[in-house]
């Protein structure tokens, strides 16, 4: 390595190039320093229940009148194609085309009973289904002044023990409709873009799967980045006690904490999914979705905060079945959704971690009770439904309940505020706490919610 003097001292030289990769390893917003930075200080963290969590986002809003809420008796032209089955839990029937995670009700809340006001587009009802915030029909993608999502939130404030990324969204940035913007509610926000996740956009069903990025580039071996931890420990002292603020010690603090992570292997061995046993590759289901949920739970052992499963590229692409809704979801989607949450809940409970584990499958909305002319259903917030299960989480409970057609809450509604709060809740979060943008304005995480006391265990 190339070396300078500086004094009696013999430093490595370090190009612009170099500085700026272990600086901020940049990926889609993701500074490690900045995310590291968050071990400083950990306001509003209360008694957690719950480690981390799995949210299996359905983007596109999942028909819950096929799925979780069926109504056999409702009239021609809203009762589903579908036969309801039993579960574990005596008394509630899920979608024939879930089998598997029928099985695991007995483990679950189901609620029934979820609705929000005017967000009947995709882009406010994401908005407002992820942050808990309702800003009305206002579309478009993400902004620098949303809210921020749980993982951004999350990771701020209890940070990884172990040295891995808190917060990861995969397998698609989703866009607002083919070609449109990406949609809000994913984002650090006002945060920052240090509290963005680290995407993964690569299929991990493809034999090719890898995250180069997460690998020290070929002629930086773990010597030369020791070499810069050390160059950055003498620069902070060579001036002397009173050359250097404390905002500069302290990002030296965090750029070592940052090459840490570089070097240790817990990262890159959370993304080696390749390392699965093939069989159990296969239980979760050989797709895109399948393979992200399979490796959301290697990154949630290896210690990762928040995982979080974006299904679909865009929001028109898969459980948005304004036509087509029953061959869609009986060919594709209830298959696949059947597969991937049914071997996740398998898993955790036979690894012991389902208790410290919070899952959430949900989407934005909901569909509409009638059936259109397309063999589908379309966009419905009036009354919708969501599972729930682990860290925290009442076992074998369903809350609320739907009108006879499924149209609106007839019993204890819920809103995504209350939804979000007592997520945050289960994790540790205060979601009445303060905290500040970045212009030092202080903003409440979620003002105008509840935690549903009556789902907690």
């Amino acid at each position: 390595m190339p070396t300078s003097n500086a004094g009696c001292r013999t430093l490595p030289r370090l190009t612009r190039r170099e500085m700026v990769q272990v600086g901020g390893i940049g990926l889609f917003g993701l500074n490690l320093p900045g995310l590291l930075r968050a071990d400083a200080v950990r306001p509003g963290v209360a008694q957690p229940r719950a480690d981390s969590c799995i949210l299996v986002f359905l983007n596109g809003g999942p028909s819950h009148l096929d799925m979780w809420d069926m109504k056999p008796d409702a009239p021609s032209g809203i009762r589903s194609d579908f036969k309801p089955i039993d579960t574990t839990l005596p008394g509630v029937q899920l979608c024939e085309h879930l089998p598997r995670l029928a099985q695991h009700v007995h483990r679950t809340t189901i609620i029934r009973s979820a609705h929000h006001s005017v967000n009947n587009s995709h882009a406010a009802a994401v908005y407002c289904g992820l942050t808990g915030h309702d800003r009305g029909e206002l579309g478009g993608g993400f902004k620098p002044t949303d809210n921020p999502s749980i993982g951004s939130v999350v990771g701020l404030l209890r940070p990884p023990k172990a040295p891995i990324v808190p917060y990861v969204s995969l397998p698609y940035i989703t866009a607002e409709g083919a070609g449109g913007p990406p949609q809000p509610g994913f984002y650090g926000g006002w945060l920052g873009r240090s509290h963005d996740p680290l995407f993964v956009l690569k299929d991990p069903s493809l034999p090719t799967f890898a995250m180069p990025e997460l690998a020290l580039p070929p002629d930086l071996g773990a010597n030369r980045l020791a070499g810069r931890r050390t160059l950055g420990n003498e620069l902070g002292t060579s001036s002397g006690p009173n050359v250097g603020s404390r905002k500069t010690r302290d990002l030296d603090t965090f750029q070592a904490k940052a090459c840490d992570l570089l070097t240790t292997p817990a990262t890159r061995d959370a993304f080696r999914i390749d390392r699965e046993d093939p069989k159990t590759r296969d239980r979760y289901g050989r797709n895109i979705y399948g393979q992200s949920v399979l490796l959301s739970r290697r990154l949630i052992e290896a210690g990762t905060r928040v995982a979080c499963i974006s299904w679909a590229p865009d929001a028109n692409a898969t459980w948005d079945t304004h036509g087509n809704n029953f061959a869609s979801l009986k060919n594709t989607l209830l298959p696949q959704l059947d597969m991937a949450v049914s071997s996740l809940l398998d898993d955790l409970v036979s690894r012991g971690m389902l208790e410290r584990t919070l899952v959430v499958i949900m989407g934005e909305f909901g569909r509409s009770p009638k059936i259109n002319h397309m063999a589908g259903r379309d966009h419905w917030n009036f009354g919708y439904g969501l599972m729930l299960a682990g860290g925290g989480i009442r076992a074998g409970y369903v809350h609320g309940a739907s009108d006879k057609i499924g149209a609106r809450p007839a019993l204890d509604p819920v809103t995504p505020a209350e939804i979000i709060a007592t997520i945050y809740h289960l994790l540790g979060v205060r979601h009445d706490l303060e905290l500040h943008d970045q212009l030092d304005r202080p903003l409440t995480v979620v003002p105008q919610g509840q935690i549903i006391q009556s789902i907690l265990a």
